[in-house]
């Protein structure tokens, strides 16, 4: 029996596990490079600076988010396989390529690259796991899935020991072979589902007989009644205020461990980045958890949900910016990611609870984009906080915009059903 019959039951799983893979390269690649700009700085003399590096992580995010709103139109109208295999490979030679930069321009023109390629990724796997998932399994698969993003956080936080024992140039060429290699192993095991393709296929094709006209008034309808929504507004809010802090984490946590904790990088990298993954592990679980049982009772309960998970980062962000010991400042850390895991784990269901399933793509890429805009802002400006002394002082002052998006949330999100549809928007 071939691997891509659909009366496989393992099949869907095994996919499962290959995107994870992907996942894991997808954050690994991105991450690795915020551990190593004490390495890298020696043969570059711009990262000297934190207001170029900061540059160097924001231009990834500016061009991530502006892909991200016609990524998910990409993944509806090619093949899924391939689009996966050609982004793994792309971002994967492209991290190998930054192997052989000696100048910042260079460095900064293959993270561009690199942006549009990872942000390819993102809709095209979940795409195919909603594919072959499509029952009762499809949340456990996804979230599966996500702990691929947050293992592959933690292992690219071991970019500076690796850069330490070997060189920043070989853990950039050997990272890059890894993902290469890994593309050309999808290409033999990792398929769609043939009955999806199908609906896709007939789909186009009755979209095909409309008239151009026709097709853009759809698009305009579809923006029109997103963007009247008062609730949606809010949503935008309440998933940016966030997305402010979780990118600093991302980009600037080892940073702020290395100066905290006055630890050299190959021991603060490892150090941030496991701490943040494996209690954002646990945070989506539980957040997960906990808010379909609420909702069951109370329809806010998704947003209470959040509302707890955002309001543990608060004094997070303040212990984060003010804390010098070990305890305080991975303690710090460790509730952080506990409640940006809530967080996180409820985006899309509070999404599904103001938008109908005919425009939820859309408005997810929209949030995408808006979120990755200002991660991409709170990278530049903490790099500059970083060369006056006040990175801490960045990460807490971030606690008052969160504090913010809770407030927005509770008063605005007033949800009178868990799944919207079309009938009801």
């Amino acid at each position: 029996m071939k691997l891509y019959d659909l009366r496989s039951r393992s099949y869907p799983w095994i996919v499962v596990g290959l995107l994870w893979g992907v996942a894991l390269l997808n954050y690994m690649d991105r991450q690795m490079l915020s551990t190593m700009q004490d390495a890298m700085k020696i043969d570059i003399a711009e990262l000297q600076t934190g207001t170029n590096f900061g540059r160097l992580m924001g231009i990834f995010l500016w061009v991530y988010g502006l892909v991200s709103p016609a990524a998910g139109t990409v993944a509806d109208r090619v093949s899924r396989k391939w689009l996966i295999v050609g982004s793994l490979f792309v971002w994967s030679a492209v991290t190998f390529g930054m192997g052989y930069a000696d100048t910042f321009g260079q460095l900064y023109c293959l993270r561009a690259v690199m942006g549009v390629s990872e942000a390819l990724y993102i809709p095209a796997g979940l795409a195919m796991i909603a594919d072959w998932h499509r029952d009762r399994s499809r949340s456990l698969a996804v979230g599966i899935h996500m702990t691929g993003l947050y293992t592959g956080q933690a292992i690219g936080g071991f970019g500076a020991t690796v850069a330490a024992a070997f060189s920043w140039h070989a853990t950039f060429h050997w990272f890059g072979i890894i993902g290469m290699a890994y593309a050309l192993v999808l290409i033999f095991f990792l398929h769609e589902n043939r009955e999806t393709v199908a609906e896709r296929q007939a789909s186009r094709m009755t979209a095909g007989s409309k008239s151009f006209p026709e097709q853009i008034g759809s698009l305009i309808k579809g923006f029109g009644l997103l963007f009247s929504n008062i609730a949606f507004w809010a949503i935008l809010f309440y998933f940016a205020a966030p997305s402010l802090p979780g990118w600093a984490t991302k980009n600037w946590l080892p940073t702020l461990f290395a100066d905290s904790l006055h630890i050299p990088m190959e021991q603060a990298g490892p150090t941030a980045t496991i701490t943040i993954a494996v209690s954002s592990f646990l945070g989506v679980i539980a957040g997960g958890i906990l808010s379909d049982r609420w909702v069951r009772r109370n329809l806010r309960g998704r947003i209470y949900t959040g509302a707890i998970g955002l309001g543990m980062t608060v004094p997070a962000l303040l212990l984060l910016g003010f804390s010098t010991s070990l305890v305080g400042v991975v303690g710090a850390g460790l509730l952080f990611g506990i409640g940006f895991g809530v967080f996180d784990a409820n985006n899309m269901p509070i999404l599904c609870q103001f938008v109908s399933n005919r425009y939820r793509a859309t408005a997810y890429g929209i949030m995408n984009m808006i979120g990755v805009f200002a991660g991409a802002v709170v990278t530049t400006v903490l790099g500059e906080g970083k060369d006056n002394g006040n990175l801490g002082a960045g990460f807490a002052w971030l606690s008052v915009i969160v504090a913010a998006a809770i407030a927005v949330q509770l008063f605005f999100l007033r949800p009178t059903t868990d799944n919207m549809t079309d009938d009801r928007q």
